[in-house]
């Protein structure tokens, strides 16, 4: 995914009893009386698990009554998301001006909310001059931001991203003034500047993209051992993860977080939203909420990784739109402030006692490979194996997993195969079954079922290598099969449903 971010914000249903809690809660912060009993926040969900939180938010929102109370209420950490900016906070070198920064400090002190200041070193939104210096006044002028900042907003902030994306897709450096003035040495020297400043505050460099494994995160992480060894003062790795439906979840982002905190880095996901093609339907809206509990789950499973800012909490305020036109309905609640089902899947994910609906994870996951590199023979070849996230042992005498394609007006009969599996091929049904209610993507399934055996929890089948092919071995085009998939590697696969029972406990149906 190419993404080019712009952080300025633009103005643009989830479960009965949420919308219920939720409407009484703005009720009885907005001083009228509550019609239902309040439940436990999702800082209060996360802070038992030993995170936190947290939400962006800007000036031109807190006016907004209702607004502000969900906000001051429901989340722990906030992060401005312009007010802290150098355009905003130095216009003209040297005349410094923090007061709009300073209204986002004192909301937080009165709700008792951390902050994450953002950000002080950008290639983006920086006033003309600084790009006008001559490359051997830069490092000074970068010098007095940061100290004068930092300095201004110590103790009020508990974290900074120091520098934000200092990356380009392909791993290389981005282009900016400080990077033609100082090379990479500018990340250092910024990041000694704010510590000098404020020894306090817990110190990141801050990218989008680089929550999975891939060429831009090895690249952070490259930069980020060098940084340690050289003893700059460095605390940790904020990933933004602002993700889109469109483009599949992030490749291992759990392991990716896990290897930064072998380093002895906190991690942090700093500007989460799962954005989607409009109009939204069941089938996105489920994605995203399958994306919001992963992201979640991934934070909860690393011990380093410190909590969870949303890009901002609602659709009303959302920067989506107005950069990506046609996408939106990106946040955990809608434009009238009322949670979404990806709000439900975040609490359900904290511990919530929210009930899912259908398409939720249950105590089974499927992961999906491709084991066949082109997609227009005459065969299908998925690599399937079922992870037991739960804390009993599953039967697979009651499982069935189905995988969607689409038959592209060949013959009507098939052939199946499992070629191997850790657990035996002679315990591994398979059939091809019509689909009841053809939709594009998805006349046809693959059906896997077993004899017998169970998996214990934390235990995986294994890899399950089968094949498919029409009986009068005609092509298939898979590139727009439902279920059909490029990664090599086994990864969560959301548009591969499992059922216990015949209940759908994991995955998407077409």
């Amino acid at each position: 995914m190419s993404l080019v971010k712009r952080c300025r914000h633009s103005r643009t249903g989830g479960l009965p009893t949420l919308l219920v809690g939720a409407l009484a809660l703005v009720t009885t912060l907005t001083g009228g009386p509550a019609t239902a009993a309040e439940q436990a926040t999702l800082h209060e969900l996360a802070t038992a698990q030993g995170k936190y939180f947290g939400s962006a938010t800007d000036n031109p929102e807190l006016p907004d009554a209702a607004y502000a109370a969900v906000l001051g209420s429901e989340f722990g950490q906030i992060t401005p998301g312009n007010s802290m900016k150098w355009d905003t906070t130095e216009p003209a070198q040297g005349q410094f001006n923090f007061t709009k920064g300073d209204v986002i400090t004192d909301f937080a002190q009165q709700h008792g909310q951390t902050v994450r200041g953002h950000t002080l070193v950008w290639h983006s939104q920086l006033p003309g001059w600084v790009g006008a210096l001559p490359p051997a006044q830069v490092e000074a002028a970068m010098t007095n931001h940061v100290t004068e900042e930092a300095t201004h907003y110590r103790g009020a902030v508990s974290a900074w991203d120091v520098v934000n994306e200092p990356f380009n897709e392909d791993g290389t450096f981005r282009t900016s003034p400080f990077y033609t003035a100082m090379g990479s040495d500018y990340i250092a020297k910024a990041l000694r500047a704010a510590h000098a400043a404020d020894p306090e505050a817990k110190l990141y460099v801050n990218d989008y993209n680089i929550e999975g494994l891939g060429a831009k995160s090895d690249a952070m992480y490259a930069l980020v051992s060098e940084l340690l060894a050289e003893g700059v003062p460095l605390d940790g790795v904020g990933m933004q993860a602002h993700l889109a439906v469109q483009y599949g979840f992030p490749y291992q982002m759990q392991a990716n977080m896990q290897r930064f905190a072998d380093l002895g880095l906190d991690v942090a996901v700093t500007e989460l939203d799962v954005r989607m093609q409009l109009p939204a339907d069941s089938a996105k809206t489920a994605t995203q909420s399958s994306y919001y509990r992963q992201v979640t789950e991934a934070c909860l499973a690393v011990e380093r990784c410190v909590g969870i800012t949303v890009w901002d909490y609602t659709d009303k305020y959302s920067w989506v739109p107005s950069t990506f036109p046609g996408q939106g309905a990106a946040n955990l609640y809608d434009e009238n402030l009322l949670p979404k089902p990806a709000y439900s899947a975040v609490r359900t994910a904290l511990g919530g006692d929210d009930g899912g609906e259908g398409g939720e994870p249950g105590a089974l996951k499927a992961q999906y490979r491709s084991s066949d590199s082109s997609s227009g023979d005459n065969q299908i070849k998925p690599g399937l194996q079922l992870v037991n996230t739960g804390d009993t042992a599953a039967d697979l005498s009651d499982v069935t997993v189905r995988y969607w394609f689409t038959s592209d007006n060949g013959a009507s009969t098939y052939g199946t195969w499992c070629d191997w599996s850790p657990i035996g091929c002679s315990t591994v049904t398979h059939r091809v079954a019509a689909a009841s209610t053809p939709k594009a993507g998805a006349d046809h399934y693959l059906e896997v079922g077993f004899t017998g055996g169970s998996l214990a929890p934390g235990a995986t089948t294994g890899e399950i290598q089968l094949r498919l092919s029409k009986t009068d071995w005609s092509n298939f085009d898979e590139s727009d099969d439902y279920s059909h998939g490029s990664g090599t590697s086994y990864a969560d696969a959301d548009r591969i449903a499992v059922y216990v029972g015949g209940e759908l406990v994991w995955g998407i149906e077409p």
